[in-house]
């Protein structure tokens, strides 16, 4: 625990370096030039009775010449600022060595082969490979899909990939400029060749092939004209295609009721049950089955209409296993009959426990449970009965990413990451229970004896316990001088659990440099009450969390406010712009990532629609009230001294609108009564972030890593 009773000396000596390492930070700071000016627009519109203004809603438009214009302007200001940091050089050599780790993930065996991507060092996108064997000294691997030789600077990604039950054939996904559009291609697999069919339309795709790899079904969105054009994010349906057959004549299986709920599909490995998951929301989905070996039958509903979730999984015995937070928002499992599937005759297999169960998968004889155990992953493994076994032993505090294996096979495999620990790929042994290393990541900087995790836990406003990992160097001094960097996400289930970060940990924590990951509710750390604690009308909590998690770093003397920074991207974005509104003063500096900052109009673009079950929309009198009271663009304001702001966006982005990076941007630089740059960074061909290139990453992060060093004093 941390000791807060220091002698007074330290205390005093504590005061010195703070004062020498601003001394330093003043010193360094580049010569600024102002921002671009922003034309302001006097609009005001009446919202549910309330006069709400919008002076920048003209850089909603980024198509128009100004708009574009005014960006470039921005960017270039941002550009000049930045590469005057002082050791800005230094920061992105090193990023270069330690962003060149490589990545692995586990394989998905299908028959005698196995599917799995790595990224080599040099590479700047995953290469999907596939091994004739389970062992490297009889499998020769060969790579299928090479997105990196597709596009000269890097920019087509391999989104999704499904192949076929006996590994003949593979169904994938890719995209360019980060935007996330898949088109669906079929590769034969023993020959490396495309064949000749291709679809549009199928982001995010789910695929389930035939038995005899004829065909598959598969989601997609509507073609342009066939819906209003402020649909065609929406609107997702199942189709079945036949290899070979014109896909815009493939048949529609399946419509959700709302053209916002998102369906999945799955169909059991000897073709006769189709089952069909529809996500109506972050917190609840419907289920329905359909038995293919009777003619003419229909989808029956498993389940519909209910607040809970559901995760099935069809056997070819007729098994359903079902995952659900229903009577347990810490989830369970039970067992059904495909044959019938009502509610009534499910049987409990796995009770609800104080962990959260995240996954279940069917693998062999055994059924593998993936728990969050106070935001760290533990998996135990039952018989398919429902008698637990022994655990899954793991090797330090971490995370796995779901376990990987064939409901008739005899492998399964996992990969664990954890703050230090580089993507390592495990083979779980069915005679033994033991698991082994199988595959790992390069990372020759990195030193875990080197690295303290400790997970610490606070009050947040309203007395709830909030628990946060603290990652910094082994023997650093709790002196209220430490640099720190806290990070949150907050919403949508989304667990933060421990991950890999090289250039955490070569750049920030040999540097004295302390990385703070706050659960905050809103999040599925513990659960679906967790979760709903922090979503609609009750996300002030997840703001309130993320304050309180500052003020313990500050009182708990691992930093200071002059020393600390926030850092959140998409949704997490939101976050540290509506608390860099609500609390200025506690920050020195906020990275400010792909955020939505306008709730009050965010529903009306893109993706967002999908996102109502979480925020709510402006369009409802009662959701307008509490998203017009942390709105972060309709919070700011004039003449209060904010913190140093870099906020980045894309202009590929398919998912958060980039308007909302420029409209936060303009407001904040009007508003600012202090000398802190508000800087803007647009990135171009690249989206959200998936799939984005490693030389575009090091691009970003030299830019994050220099504003960040200049504004804590950090010296390089």
């Amino acid at each position: 625990m941390i000791n807060r009773d220091r002698p007074f000396t330290a205390l005093n000596s504590a005061a010195l370096v703070v004062v020498f390492a601003l001394t330093l930070a003043a010193q360094s700071v580049p010569t600024q030039t102002s921002a671009p000016a922003t034309r302001v627009e006097t609009l005001v519109e009446t919202i549910h009775g309330v006069e709400v203004a919008d002076p920048y809603r003209w850089l909603e438009d980024g198509e128009s010449a100004e708009v574009r214009a005014w960006t470039e302007a921005q960017n270039t200001h941002t550009r000049d600022v930045l590469r005057r940091v002082p050791g800005r050089e230094v920061i992105s050599r090193e990023l270069e060595r330690v962003l060149r780790t490589g990545t692995v993930n586990a394989p998905e065996p299908r028959g005698q082969r196995y599917f799995y991507t790595r990224r080599d060092p040099r590479q700047n996108q995953p290469v999907l490979y596939v091994r004739d064997s389970l062992f490297k000294a009889t499998g020769r691997e060969r790579a299928l899909v090479n997105p990196n030789t597709l596009s000269a600077e890097g920019t087509t990604a391999l989104d999704w990939w499904y192949p076929s039950n006996d590994g003949k054939l593979l169904a994938y996904g890719l995209s360019s400029s980060g935007d996330e559009i898949s088109t669906l291609h079929v590769l034969d697999v023993a020959t490396g060749t495309d064949l000749s069919d291709r679809i549009t339309r199928t982001r995010a795709a789910s695929v389930a092939w035939l038995p005899d790899s004829s065909g598959f079904y598969y989601t997609r969105l509507p073609a342009p004209g066939t819906v209003p054009k402020e649909e065609e994010t929406y609107h997702r349906r199942v189709f079945l295609h036949r290899l070979g057959a014109d896909a815009e004549r493939d048949e529609e299986i399946f419509r959700p009721k709302n053209m916002t709920d998102w369906p999945n599909v799955q169909l059991s490995r000897d073709g006769r049950w189709l089952v069909v998951t529809s996500y109506v929301g972050f917190d609840r989905n419907d289920l329905y089955i359909r038995d293919l070996e009777r003619p003419g039958s229909k989808f029956v509903a498993i389940v519909e209409g209910r607040a809970a979730a559901y995760e099935a999984f069809v056997a070819r015995t007729g098994e359903l296993f079902i995952r659900t937070t229903e009577g347990a928002p810490r989830g369970r499992v039970f067992v059904a009959r495909a044959q019938s599937p009502a509610r009534a005759g499910w049987r409990e297999l796995i009770p609800e426990t104080a962990a959260t169960l995240n996954t279940i998968t069917v693998a062999g004889a055994r059924l593998f449970a993936e728990y969050l155990d106070k935001a760290s992953s533990r998996i135990a493994v039952f018989t398919r009965g429902g008698r637990r076994l022994r655990p899954v032993a793991l090797p330090v505090l971490g995370t796995t990413a779901g376990v990987t294996g064939e409901e008739d096979g005899s492998n399964a495999f996992f990969q664990f990451v954890s703050f230090a620990v580089p993507p390592t790929v495990y083979r779980y042994d069915f005679v033994t229970g033991r698991a082994s290393e199988w595959a790992r990541v390069s990372a020759p900087t990195v030193n875990p004896r080197s690295v303290v995790v400790r997970q610490v836990w606070y009050p947040s406003k309203d007395g709830t316990r909030v628990s946060m990992f603290l990652v910094h160097r082994r023997g650093l001094q709790m002196n209220g001088n430490n640099p720190t960097v806290l990070y949150g996400y907050g919403g949508f289930n989304v667990a933060e659990t421990p991950s890999f970060n090289p250039r955490g940990l070569s750049l920030w924590l040999e540097r004295g440099g302390v990385f703070a990951v706050a659960n905050l509710r809103g999040g599925g750390e513990y659960g679906e009450e967790w979760h709903k604690a922090g979503m609609l009308a009750r996300k002030q909590n997840v703001f309130d969390d993320f304050i309180a998690a500052a003020e313990y770093l500050v009182g708990a003397r691992v930093t200071s406010v002059r020393r600390l920074a926030i850092r959140g991207g998409s949704n997490g974005g939101l976050l540290v712009a509506a608390v860099e509104t609500q609390r200025p003063e506690l920050f020195r500096a906020v990275v400010c990532e792909v955020p939505l900052t306008d709730m009050l109009r965010y529903q009306n673009f893109l993706i967002a629609r999908l996102w109502i079950p979480e925020y709510g929309s402006a369009e409802d009198a009662a959701q307008f009230k509490y998203l017009r009271a942390y709105s972060p663009y309709h919070n700011v304001r004039d003449g209060v001294r904010y913190p140093a702001t870099l906020i980045t966006t894309a202009d590929s982005d398919t998912r958060v609108a980039s308007l909302h990076a420029r409209k936060f941007a303009a407001r904040l630089q009007a508003a600012n009564a202090s000398s802190n740059p508000i800087l803007l960074r647009i990135e171009t061909k690249a989206g959200h972030g998936a799939g984005k290139p490693v030389t575009k990453q090091i691009e970003e992060a030299t830019d994050m890593w220099a504003f960040l060093f200049w504004q804590l004093g950090v010296k390089v």
